[in-house]
């Protein structure tokens, strides 16, 4: 089954997602963060752009700088941000959380600090704004409304940058978000690394856990899709 990819972390490197689409055809293929396009992503992704579906989540590094964030969300694909919603793609209903946990927006141990990025503003100080509105920083944290909103939806796969708690820098808030979507698999990157679960994972938590390595591709069963381009994390 090659309907979808799951692409982990390509930080500015695309070699590999192009020469997978082109060898493999997927229907639609899922970026999971710290994408870092050098230039705006429908640009840096153009011989494939006919070919698939590009959607994607954002990561932390995607705020880094201007041009981080513009050729991301500034770009003619900024519509398929998946963060916050619950989309079908390829007959599969995908639900995204991008960005990561910030104790000073919200740590999902403690009680959040900031409910929404409204609340957020009011407290900021105008000197501290970005180009208007929230410092760019916070633009890849992830809000109590964000997480919310997700809550009242259902999927059968949930996309997050952030782990769940079988990582052992994951988080419970991702299994509790996981499990009230009644998801059958979550994948996540922002570790860098092709984790390891144990096959008892599953049944502890209620859905499959994949990690999702730097500039590694799974398809939708798991399974590593292998490239000449071979990412870190494999």
């Amino acid at each position: 089954m090659n309907r979808i990819f799951f692409c982990g972390d390509p930080h500015g490197h695309f070699e590999h997602i192009i020469e997978a689409v082109h060898a493999r055809r997927p229907v639609a293929i899922v970026l999971l963060g710290d994408v870092q396009a050098p230039e705006p992503l429908e640009v840096a992704l153009r011989s494939i752009i006919d070919l698939t579906e590009v959607w994607w989540i954002h990561g932390n590094h995607d705020t880094d700088s201007d041009a981080d964030y513009d050729n991301l969300f500034g770009s003619s694909l900024a519509d398929r941000n998946l963060h916050g919603r619950v989309v079908e793609v390829a007959g599969v209903r995908i639900a995204g959380l991008g960005g990561i946990f910030r104790g000073q927006v919200w740590a999902p141990a403690d009680q959040p600090r900031y409910p929404s990025p409204e609340a957020f503003l009011a407290r900021c100080g105008k000197g501290n704004r970005w180009r208007g509105g929230l410092p760019r920083k916070h633009r890849s944290s992830i809000f109590p409304s964000d997480y919310g909103t997700l809550l009242q939806s259902k999927a059968d796969v949930l996309v997050a940058h952030e782990a769940p708690s079988c990582h052992p820098h994951g988080f419970q808030a991702i299994d509790d978000l996981a499990v009230s979507l009644g998801v059958q698999m979550v994948y996540h990157g922002h570790h860098h690394r092709q984790a390891d679960y144990r096959k008892d994972e599953a049944k502890r938590l209620g859905f499959r856990p994949f990690s999702v390595g730097y500039c590694a591709i799974h398809d939708e069963q798991g399974n590593i899709v292998r490239t000449t381009n071979v990412g870190e994390g494999l």
